[in-house]
């Protein structure tokens, strides 16, 4: 059977899964270098997506949709999205499961619109979509284990569910706190350096980018500040005045906290209050879930799995895992609206029976094929040449092979390795790719070797918990050191077919070193690099390293 799944709104894509394998998932931003968080731009793209991947609508068997919130004049879930030359309202599941529903896994089935087949499409929640995109690519899944499923997503409030394989069930455990998950970054958006500061009204895609690039940014910037658990109490005080859980409460406590900061908060830069209410979430969370697990589960170790934008925060994330109540924690590399369109294709094969789906990270698009671009040289290059030059040179390189990685972060698919030995190179990585200073840049490390560098050094394949340096680790390599001496840890397996997994081993051998700088490889606030004309037309790197061949730029930086 195969299913496409839909993502029309910000963080569009389309997404195939035949069997209970996922054949692709490609996002929207990642087609042409396109901005961040992009939309579907005309129903007419998931046909063209579907081409680039010789299918066509008419092999799909189920088209499925994203749920999305109500905004139809009728009251009813619907987006409003282009259908070639014309604007229509498709309509969807909601964005979170009522009272009413058969579950949080009721379908719902539309015929306004027929991706160019009979038989319409079905449509699944939001929540839904988070959920399962979460449980089904977990090694829970695989193993055919029960699940907790942790759902904090933008507009809701963190929502706790179990399910079942065995009986192909999900239910509602809890609702865990009235905070939704787009608070870090609204509270954090009453301050320096991120309010939002134009010439004139900004248009709503530019508010749109700016939210959604926030929270990842706010994460990175707490790490100058120091968190003051004395401060707890203040935004106890000022959420419990709230008379409701609204979507706009943590953006009235930012503004009470940047308003009354000498009398709430005295001394207390902006990166201390920003580090302060990261951590005053995470203590939240975490003590709701523990009471909610520790009543409804005695005695029990479950699994958990995260879904929902909020389980991109390695903090929250890797105090969560380091509790000890749960027997393991996994997080998929797409947890946010980067993986919707996998999640509702496998909300439709969860219902047809397939419980774990069977994929690969490395699942985005491929790479576009394109000639020498102009100005450039290209040469024969393999795996431990490369490995060879970075270590002699010390000059980064822009790496692209085979497909894209899903999600939002590059695990050497498309990136740019560097050494992390010098220094110097967090710095010049972030001034080329225009960042930022206090941005960090991540490690890859091979997963055998990671426990010798670093605390844990547990495998962390999709770069989504925190880790630490080992003694005398920090002054080898400096250059992947957070400003808070955490490091936001790849690791990858010697025996992947990835190439940056050879790279990296090359250069172990080479060097010494089982570690080396990775960051995305992209224009700024656009997906990433397609192609070798793009990387060479960003001009970023003097070296470009792709499929075996070494693009030199002959002009030099």
């Amino acid at each position: 059977m195969l299913i496409c799944g839909v993502k029309v709104s910000h963080d569009g894509g389309v997404a195939v899964i035949e069997d209970g394998r996922l054949r692709f998932s490609v996002e929207t931003e990642k087609i042409d270098n396109s901005e961040r968080y992009s939309a579907l731009s005309n129903l007419s793209q998931v046909a063209e997506i579907l081409a680039r991947e010789g299918l066509s609508p008419d092999d799909v068997d189920r088209f499925v949709v994203d749920g999305w919130e109500t905004t139809a004049s009728d009251g009813s879930p619907a987006i409003e999205v282009p259908d070639g030359e014309r604007v229509v309202s498709l309509a969807t599941a909601p964005y979170v499961e009522s009272a009413g529903d058969d579950g949080p896994l009721q379908r719902h089935a539309f015929d306004r619109h027929d991706f160019n087949r009979s038989g319409g499409y079905v449509s699944y929640t939001h929540v839904a979509n988070h959920m399962l995109g979460a449980y089904c690519t977990s090694p829970f899944a695989a193993n055919g284990e029960d699940a907790l499923v942790l759902v904090w997503d933008g507009s809701i409030i963190p929502r706790l569910y179990e399910v079942r394989p065995t009986e192909r069930s999900a239910t509602l455990v809890s609702a865990l706190m009235p905070i939704v998950g787009n608070s870090f970054s609204d509270f954090s958006g009453q301050f320096d350096p991120f309010l939002l500061r134009h010439a004139g009204i900004p248009t709503f895609e530019e508010m749109s980018r700016h939210h959604l690039s926030t929270a990842g940014k706010a994460m990175a910037y707490a790490a100058l500040g120091h968190v003051e658990t004395e401060a707890f109490g203040v935004f106890d005080t000022i959420l419990g005045s709230f008379n409701s859980v609204a979507i706009e409460n943590a953006r009235v406590l930012g503004e009470k906290v940047a308003s009354n900061r000498d009398e709430l908060m005295p001394g207390m830069s902006n990166a201390d209050i920003i580090a302060t209410f990261q951590a005053y979430l995470g203590d939240q969370l975490l003590r709701r879930l523990t009471n909610v697990v520790h009543r409804r589960y005695p005695g029990r170790l479950m699994n958990l799995a995260l879904g929902g934008g909020c389980a991109l925060n390695i903090k929250w994330n890797t105090l969560l895992r380091a509790s000890g109540i749960f027997k393991d924690v996994f997080v998929p590399p797409f947890p946010n609206d980067a993986g919707a369109a996998i999640g509702t294709a496998a909300c439709e094969s969860f219902r047809h029976g397939t419980v774990a789906l069977e994929w690969d990270v490395y699942s985005g698009p491929q790479l576009v094929p394109g000639p020498v671009p102009d100005g450039w040289s290209a040469q024969p290059c393999d795996e431990r040449q490369l490995a060879l030059m970075l270590h002699t040179e010390g000059e980064p390189v822009v790496v692209l092979s085979g497909r894209a990685e899903l999600g939002p972060r590059s695990l050497g698919n498309r990136s740019i390795l560097a050494p992390a030995t010098d220094p110097g190179m967090k710095t010049r990585l972030n001034e080329i790719k225009n960042r930022a200073d206090y941005r960090p840049v991540a490690p890859i490390c091979l997963e055998a070797r990671a426990p010798e560098v670093f605390v844990p050094g547990s495998p962390d394949p999709h770069m989504l918990f925190e880790h630490r340096m080992r003694p005398g680790w920090a002054e080898r390599v400096p250059a992947i050191v957070h400003l808070d001496g955490t490091a936001r840890l790849q690791t990858i397996n010697e025996h992947s077919h990835s190439a940056a997994a050879r790279i990296l081993q090359a250069y172990a051998e080479i060097s010494g070193i089982p570690v080396l700088c990775n960051t995305s490889a992209n224009f700024e606030g656009r997906g990433f690099f397609p192609d070798v004309a793009s990387a060479a037309r960003w001009g970023g790197t003097r070296y470009i390293w792709s499929e075996k061949l070494l693009y030199t730029n002959s002009v030099g930086r």
